[in-house]
C-alpha cells in the first residue's frame, strides 16, 4: 500500500498542514539550493551538458539559473540539475545523505513557466515539502543497503521526489500521483562508480528530468504499476535485496517527523564526511597563525575519523576538482594552509598547486571505529617536536551546529556575485528568503 498512501498523502497535503518549523526549513532549503545552482552554472561539466544538448532541445521556456539562458523545460531540469550537485555543495539529509533539494526544486523552477497561471510561494513551498518527504522517507526505508552497495540514493529517490512535487503542483487525483511515483520508480538512475566524474552531477540533474516526464505523463492518462514501491519487483525490493521498511517510514508521513527539518547544509563543497576534518584544521590554521607558526614547519598531520571517511574520500592524490571533493587529505590540507575550503579551493589549479600536494602528502587518516562519522580528532606536528590538536564533535553545518542564516547567506553571495554582480546578488538574496510571500515564482528568471 506504499504507493498508494504516497499518493493519497500527496493530494491531502496542503500549506496550513506545515508547521512553522517545516516552512522555515523549506525556506532555508531552497534559498541554499537557488545558490548552489547559480554557482555551478558556470562549472565545466554544466556548460559540457549544454553545449551537447543544446542543439536538440524545444522552444525556450524555462529559465536556467546564472544564465541569460532559457530552454525547454525538458532541458532545463536537467541543466539546472546538474549545477546544483556539481560543486558537491548542496544541502544533505544527514540520516540518508541524500542531497534532496535539487531534483525536486529543478524539476518545479522548470515546469513552472509553462503553466497558465502564477505559482505562489506557498504552493511551491508545499509541492517542495511533498517532494522533499517522499524522497527522504522512502530513502529511509532502504538505507543503509541500498547505498552500500553502489547506488546513489540521491537520484534513486531523487526522481520519485521530483515526481511527487510537479504532480502535487498539477493537482492531480490520487490514481495519477500512483502512476507518476511508478513511472519515476522505474527511472532508477545513479552508481557511486561515478563519483569524482562529470556523470556524478548529472545523477540530480537527470532525477528531476525523469520526475518530471513521469508527472507530465500520468497528467494525460499513462499508466504503471500501483504498487510500484512496495511489490515483489517493484523498486524497494530491486534496489534493495536485504529487506526495507517501506510500510513504516510511508505511514509516518506527516505524522510528527518531518524529514526537512533534518537537512543540514554544506559550509564546504565536498563530501560531508570530511567537513569534520576541514572544520579542525580550519581552526588550526588560526591557532598556527596565532603561535607564529608557518605551515611550511608543518611535518605530519595525523586525522582519526571514523571507517566510512576513507571509504568515501581516501583518494590520497585527487587529479582535478571533482576528485579532491572525494579526498579528505586535499580538504584537510586546504583548511590547514588556506583557512577554508570554498569552491575557490576546489579548483584544479588548487588541487595541483605544489604547496598543496606537499600538505597533502604529510597527511595521514587513521580509521577509528570509535568516533562517529561526523567526529575527528587531529594532530598536528610541527618542526622541533611541538604539537597542537583539536577534537572536532560536530562539524559547522551539522544538525549540532547549524549553518545560521548569516552564515548561508555568505554562502549564496560568495557563489553568486561572481556571476550576478552584487546588485543582483543582494536582490536576489532578499527574493529568495522572501519565499513564502512570493505571488509569482515564474519571476525566478528576473532574479537569479
Amino acid at each position: 500500500m506504499a504507493t498508494q498512501t504516497l499518493a493519497a498523502w500527496t493530494v491531502s497535503l496542503s500549506y496550513s498542514d506545515l508547521p512553522e518549523e517545516v516552512i522555515h526549513a523549506a525556506v532555508r532549503s531552497f534559498y541554499n539550493i537557488a545558490g548552489c545552482i547559480v554557482g555551478g552554472s558556470r562549472h565545466t561539466a554544466t556548460i559540457t551538458a549544454r553545449n551537447a544538448l543544446s542543439p536538440f532541445s524545444g522552444p525556450p521556456t524555462s529559465h536556467l539559473l546564472g544564465t541569460n539562458t532559457s530552454t525547454d523545460a525538458m532541458h532545463a531540469a536537467l541543466f539546472n540539475g546538474i549545477a546544483s550537485h556539481v560543486h558537491d555543495y548542496d544541502d544533505t539529509h544527514l540520516d540518508t545523505i541524500i542531497h534532496p533539494t535539487g531534483p525536486v526544486a529543478c524539476a518545479l523552477l522548470a515546469i513552472i513557466p509553462t503553466l497558465s497561471r502564477p505559482v505562489s510561494g506557498p504552493e511551491f513551498i508545499t509541492a517542495l515539502v511533498a517532494g522533499i518527504e517522499a524522497e527522504c522517507k522512502i530513502g529511509l526505508a532502504v538505507w543503509p543497503a541500498h547505498y552500500d552497495v553502489g547506488w546513489h540514493i540521491t537520484s534513486t529517490t531523487g526522481s520519485i521526489g521530483a515526481a511527487v512535487a510537479v504532480a502535487k503542483l498539477f493537482a492531480l487525483e490520487v490514481g495519477q500521483v500512483a502512476y507518476a511515483i511508478g513511472l519515476a520508480a522505474t527511472q532508477v538512475t545513479g552508481l557511486r562508480e561515478m563519483f569524482g566524474s562529470h556523470a556524478k552531477s548529472f545523477h540530480p540533474g537527470r532525477a528531476a528530468q525523469n520526475g518530471l516526464i513521469a508527472a507530465l505523463l500520468a497528467r494525460e492518462g499513462f499508466t504503471s504499476s500501483v504498487e510500484a514501491l512496495e511489490a515483489k519487483r517493484g523498486w524497494a525490493s530491486v534496489v534493495c535485496s536485504g529487506g526495507n521498511r517501506l510500510e513504516e517510514e510511508i505511514a509516518g508521513l506527516g505524522s510528527g517527523r518531518w524529514e526537512i527539518v533534518r537537512n543540514a547544509f554544506k559550509p564546504f563543497p565536498c563530501g560531508i564526511v570530511v567537513h569534520p576534518v576541514i572544520d579542525g584544521c580550519v581552526w588550526l590554521h588560526g591557532e598556527l597563525e596565532r603561535v607564529g607558526v608557518d605551515v611550511a614547519d608543518v611535518e605530519e598531520v595525523v586525522a582519526d575519523v571514523h571507517p566510512l571517511v576513507l571509504e568515501l574520500t581516501g583518494k590520497t592524490a585527487p587529479r582535478d576538482g571533482l576528485e579532491a571533493k572525494f579526498s579528505v587529505y586535499h580538504g584537510g590540507a586546504v583548511g590547514l594552509l588556506l583557512g577554508k575550503a570554498a569552491p575557490a579551493q576546489y579548483e584544479d589549479d588548487v588541487v595541483l598547486d605544489k604547496r598543496v600536494v606537499a600538505l597533502r602528502a604529510r597527511f595521514i587518516a587513521v580509521a577509528d571505529e570509535c568516533l562517529r562519522a561526523d567526529e575527528c580528532h587531529l594532530v598536528v606536528k610541527v618542526r622541533g617536536g611541538a604539537s597542537l590538536e583539536k577534537h572536532v564533535d560536530y562539524a559547522v553545518g551539522s544538525l549540532e551546529r547549524p549553518m545560521t542564516n548569516e552564515q548561508l547567506t555568505a554562502k549564496f553571495v560568495d557563489q553568486c556575485v561572481g556571476i550576478l554582480g552584487e546588485e543582483r546578488t543582494d536582490k536576489a538574496s532578499q527574493w529568495c528568503w522572501n519565499l513564502e510571500h512570493q505571488a509569482d515564482m515564474g519571476r525566478v528568471e528576473g532574479m537569479l
